[in-house]
């Protein structure tokens, strides 16, 4: 990440003939919010004198202690490459401070930078990911609303002209290494439609600052080639969904805390102890890494993402893969995480299960090289494999049940979490779905 100064921030934006700046920051459901400044009062936003209504913001405050205040971080400046010579438009991330100067307790990145710092605390220096996140690319009509027709029907890892995408794909690519991303793959996936594109691993701040400057590109390119990239996880039946396996490892300053050269599969302890907490965490963590009521339609048998909680080195149908890698690249991949997740709340629990693990020495289970979608029930009980929630209702009630998590995401963001899911739920259980017609009207 660049290390900025004021200074360093006023000179870019001359150089640049930066017009207006984007002080950007996300809402609790992960949503990108920003307040559009003219280059006239960087300065005051830089002084961190730049306010804002939260009352308006879902899960911030209420109306009466609604005034905010934006403290950008400065290391997150970029222009946008896609707007205007005459006056192009930069971009800030910040985080959001109360009125007497403390951090907000509701800004899901100032809740990630407090679970960073009780990683810190027990030695560890960095908290690294590398994510992949997977989205679908839809033709949009002639409102420019998006339709369910697919630009290709193209699979994994094909190429033009069956992978019609590939030209907006490139131009996403193209964007993103302009703002200064390191581009490690780019690929057709399974799904007709469906794409990813894999940039390289950062510290867990940076990397959640990534995600949500890399779905803001795909949108706004998609859009300049009349599509529509949704992150939705199930947008069509029948196929897969979209996934964003999350690649974690911890570092003690130059050291991979889960690389041990005599280790069994040079894991480390500290890796097998992380493990163990993800795998105990899982169930009750689901309902922040699959947010929607449509995450769920995606953790499904036989569709590649996982619905079971295990690991292995080998197969990819259990909750973590150990990628072949060692070394500095030894990781653990959580493979459960979906791209509708709000990444800072996501990598919060992701991090504090892990550390459950290593604080309390937990044992990791025996590793599940088998597929465990072929194997039965009573075969699955037996290895001591657990399902995932199945619903946006299981998982809110296992979230709830779990300390530790809840702790993760503190009082504020847990209670204002629940209630908006809740609501959701409620919404969609008492909905009636053509489904339902389809298959009741005819009959009864």
């Amino acid at each position: 990440m660049a290390k900025y100064t004021k200074d360093d921030v006023f000179r870019l934006a001359r150089e640049e003939n930066v017009k207006y700046i984007r002080l950007q920051f996300t809402d609790l459901l992960g949503i990108i919010k920003n307040v559009e400044i003219p280059v006239s009062q960087l300065e005051k936003a830089l002084d961190n004198k730049m306010m804002f209504d939260g009352s308006s913001i879902e899960g911030f405050v209420r109306i009466e202690e609604s005034d905010m205040y934006l403290f950008p971080d400065l290391d997150t400046w970029v222009v946008f490459p896609w707007t205007s010579e005459k006056g192009k438009v930069a971009r800030l991330i910040c985080d959001i401070y109360n009125p007497d100067g403390t951090p907000f307790e509701g800004d899901p990145r100032n809740n990630l930078k407090r679970v960073l710092k009780e990683m810190e605390e027990l030695g560890f220096t960095d908290f690294n990911l590398g994510p992949e996140p997977e989205f679908f690319l839809f033709k949009v009509d002639e409102k420019g609303n998006p339709t369910l027709e697919l630009n290709d029907n193209g699979g994994y890892f094909d190429l033009a002209p069956t992978d019609l995408g590939e030209n907006c794909r490139r131009d996403i690519v193209l964007e993103l290494e302009e703002m200064g991303f390191e581009i490690e793959a780019s690929h057709h996936e399974v799904a007709p439609g469906q794409h990813e594109i894999d940039f390289k691993y950062a510290g867990a701040l940076k990397a959640c600052d990534d995600i949500q400057t890399f779905k803001l590109v795909v949108k706004t390119i998609a859009r300049k080639h009349g599509l529509h990239a949704t992150f939705m996880p199930k947008p069509l039946f029948g196929v897969n969904g979209s996934g964003m396996h999350c690649n974690l490892s911890l570092f003690r300053g130059k050291e991979n805390a889960f690389y041990d050269e005599n280790g069994d599969l040079q894991l480390s302890d500290t890796a097998r102890h992380f493990i163990a907490g993800v795998l105990k965490h899982a169930p009750n963590f689901t309902a922040v890494t699959n947010p929607t009521v449509n995450s769920y339609k995606r953790l499904v048998p036989g569709y590649e993402a996982p619905c079971y909680v295990a690991w292995s080195a080998r197969n990819r149908s259990p909750l973590i893969r150990i990628p072949a890698s060692r070394g500095l690249s030894t990781r653990v991949e959580v493979r459960s995480v979906d791209p509708a997740a709000n990444p800072y709340l996501a990598l919060s629990v992701l991090l504090a299960a892990g550390l459950d693990g290593v604080k309390n020495k937990l044992a990791v289970p025996a590793p599940v090289d088998r597929n465990i979608y072929v194997m039965t029930k009573t075969e699955r009980e037996n290895a001591g494999i657990v399902d995932l929630p199945a619903t946006l209702a299981q998982a809110l009630d296992r979230l709830k049940s779990d300390e530790i998590i809840c702790a993760a995401l503190g009082e504020h963001l847990l209670d204002h979490f629940v209630e908006a899911k809740e609501i959701e739920w409620d919404m969609f259980r008492t909905q009636v779905h053509q489904w339902e017609r389809d298959q009741y009207m005819s009959i009864y």
